[in-house]
Order: structure tokens, then sequence, then C-alpha cells
């Protein structure tokens, strides 16, 4: 019970996060939810391949949820897929790495800096390497999965 407690605010967390960053970001209001939401898919992926599959792997493949949920998304809303894209990625950033990362360093504890350090590289480099993954499909493929989610409502020609 209390693992399932601790995802749900987990959840909750990174929902909070990312809708703060979009706010942060001036992403129009609209948008809140949507970010929030892809956030959260993000989290969830990294939170249910972390422990079998290992960090890295994990913030690899939630990564490229992320960035395909932010493309699909921009077709479907038909707006920048950055829009949703940078706030998504915000709960898989390893800013806590980072901190303690320099925090070690200050204070003369090399080793545990180049461990905490090596591992915010790899989760930094796992962000790029999903971003790049989904970068290569091309645009036409998201522009024709949108469509079949969210047909466009065409204004019909009248007849005369």
């Amino acid at each position: 019970m209390t693992s399932l407690l601790s995802l749900v605010f987990q959840l909750l967390a990174a929902l909070a996060g990312t809708i703060a960053f979009a706010l942060l970001f001036s992403v129009p209001r609209k948008y809140y939810l949507l970010c929030g939401i892809i956030g959260v898919i993000g989290w969830a992926i990294y939170l249910i391949l972390e422990k079998p599959a290992g960090s890295t792997f994990a913030i690899v493949a939630a990564t490229v949820v992320v960035v395909f949920c932010s493309r699909l998304a921009a077709v479907i809303k038909k707006c920048p897929a950055v829009v949703f894209m940078i706030s998504g990625l915000i709960p898989l950033i390893p800013g806590g790495g980072i901190y303690w990362t320099t925090y070690y360093l200050v204070f003369g504890e090399q080793e545990l800096a180049m461990s905490t350090g090596y591992g915010a590289l790899k989760a930094a480099v796992g962000i790029v390497l999903g971003i790049v993954f989904i970068g290569l499909v091309p645009q036409h493929f998201f522009q024709k999965l949108g469509n079949a989610l969210a047909p466009s409502k065409r204004k019909q020609k009248r007849r005369y």
C-alpha cells in the first residue's frame, strides 16, 4: 500500500512540476494539462523500467515516449513540438545528480562526485539519445497518425 501511495505522490509531483515549468516557459494556458499528462507518462515509464532495466535505459525509453507524444500532440494541436517536449522532459532531468556532484566537488569528496556525476552524465546522454531517436522519424508519419487520431474539421464547400 505504501508503494502505491508513493507512486501516486510521484506522479502528482511530476504533473505539478511539468505544469509549473510549462507556466515558467510561457506555454499557452490551453496546453498546460496536456503538457502535464505528457510529463506524467514519461515519469511513469521511467518508474516502471528503472528497477528491471536500469536507470539509463529507463531514461532513454521515457524520453522516447515523451518526445513521441510531444510530436504527436503538436500535430494534433497545430503548434510546435517544443511546447510539450521541454516541459514534458522536466521530470527526467537529472537535477539532483548535478546538485550532488557540485556539492561533493565543493566539499572535496571527489569519489562521490565522480560517482554521482557519472550517473547524471549518463542520464543527460540518455535524454539526448531519446530526442535524436524520435527526431529521426519523418514528420509525415506524425501527420498521418495525428490525422487518424483527430481528423481535421475541414469546411465543406458550399454548392450554390
